[in-house]
């Protein structure tokens, strides 16, 4: 459906396309999301000299993908309740209901594929978990979660320093070393002590991607001057925290410090700080929050992942825009994929696991895996969005989300 041309009475502000009541960039965004941690999971991310040189993957993609899904979830979960205007009142609470069960429905599909043989790090359940976690914050207007966001950001990777050590010192450790799967339920204390603070996607420090994703929900997004906003701000914010932890560390010697106390010789610190700081134990110097490493979870990471985001965001939908003008629908190709990311993230983690199990056919390489998996999500993609269907997974946590928001029948 065509956005109608803005009239006086709107203000004069241009609109972005729509699709039914969706914006059709934040489903673009998502599926750009979709397919750079494909990218991750299907090419490498360092090179295999000696030196184990960042690829074009690594340092375009490696932490800025999965920080993209966090951010959009925040962003979903403010259009779905409101708006600009936050739910209140039962409303509210009936919302809450139907996404925590929406939640659960993604943690049973996360839980499963924890089960796999696959080498890479599965979000889902994650993901479900900041879900619940974002619960309080959805009734807030957006100044008061702009502060929530900043302060989270801000104190949150110095908490997690400090506790990170105590989890990691129990007996058992409080961390998994592998994805949730049904069987880590019989242990609740490692899997909590993964999911929030000692895995891949610690969802204490990570809960900060889908307040800011929350706060600019809460905004107009389907002013174009807004988008464009959006895309100025978060390349400048991010650049600077990118330019400002690479000074901490090359300049002001911080690296130097790290290497001190970092037991992994193996691994080359500068091409970690440039890709993926996972499976390095961040204790011993205080440097370690002064780094914009992905997968760091510092300040600085969260604020330069976080401000990416907001400008891929503000691109996709200035791009949806320009469709508009052209009668055209430009995002398609993207928004079809991020429209059921769900059921083609499963399908794809199932695939890999099948060829981790038995191999990959032969003659085919890294490139290749991608390029065929990314050409079948978009091709799916465009069909079902065509079609007008839901993914099949979408279809079930709709559902769920459905029967949760329904007003309990008082029993007569």
């Amino acid at each position: 459906m065509m956005a109608r041309s803005p009239s006086p009475a709107a203000g004069g502000h241009s609109t972005l396309r729509l699709s039914g009541n969706r914006l059709t960039g934040v489903d673009a965004a998502r599926g750009l999301a979709l397919l750079g941690m494909m990218a991750t999971h299907l090419m490498p991310t360092f090179e295999s000299d000696a030196n184990l040189t960042p690829t074009w993957v690594g340092l375009a993609f490696s932490g800025r993908a999965s920080a993209l899904f966090a951010v959009l979830a925040g962003v979903g979960l403010a259009l779905s309740t409101g708006r600009q205007v936050p739910l209140a009142g039962p409303a509210l609470g009936l919302a809450r209901r139907g996404i925590a069960l929406r939640a659960l429905v993604i943690a049973v599909v996360g839980l499963t594929l924890g089960g796999l043989e696959v080498n890479v790090a599965i979000i889902l359940v994650h993901y479900a978990a900041l879900f619940l976690c974002v619960l309080p914050f959805l009734g807030l207007p957006v100044r008061h979660l702009l502060a929530w966001a900043g302060g989270w950001i801000l104190l949150a990777p110095l908490v997690a320093y400090l506790l990170r050590p105590w989890f990691l010192a129990g007996d058992p450790p409080l961390h998994l070393g592998h994805n949730p799967s049904w069987e880590d339920l019989g242990t609740p204390g490692p899997l909590l002590g993964d999911l929030f603070l000692t895995g891949y996607y610690p969802v204490f420090q990570w809960l900060a991607f889908v307040l800011v994703g929350l706060a600019i929900g809460r905004i107009p997004l389907h002013r174009a001057r807004v988008a464009a906003l959006l895309l100025v701000a978060g390349t400048a914010v991010a650049i600077a925290a990118k330019a400002l932890g690479n000074a901490l560390m090359e300049d002001w010697g911080g690296r130097q410090a790290l290497e001190a106390v970092l037991d992994e010789p193996r691994w080359p610190l500068e091409s970690l700080l440039q890709v993926n700081l996972t499976g390095i134990e961040q204790t011993g110097s205080w440097w370690w929050l002064a780094t914009a490493a992905p997968h760091s979870g510092t300040t600085l990471d969260l604020l330069h992942s976080a401000s990416a985001a907001a400008a891929v965001l503000g691109g996709c939908l200035l791009l949806g825009s320009l469709g508009t003008w052209l009668n055209l629908d430009l995002l398609l190709p993207l928004r079809g994929a991020g429209a059921m990311t769900l059921s083609l993230y499963t399908v794809h983690v199932w695939v890999l696991a099948a060829f981790y199990v038995d191999g990959r056919p032969d003659g085919w390489t890294d490139e290749g895996m991608y390029t065929a998996q990314a050409i079948t999500a978009v091709a799916l993609g465009i069909l079902f969005a065509v079609l007008k269907w839901r993914g099949p997974l979408e279809q079930v946590a709709h559902g769920a989300h459905v029967l949760g928001s329904r007003p309990l029948t008082p029993v007569r």
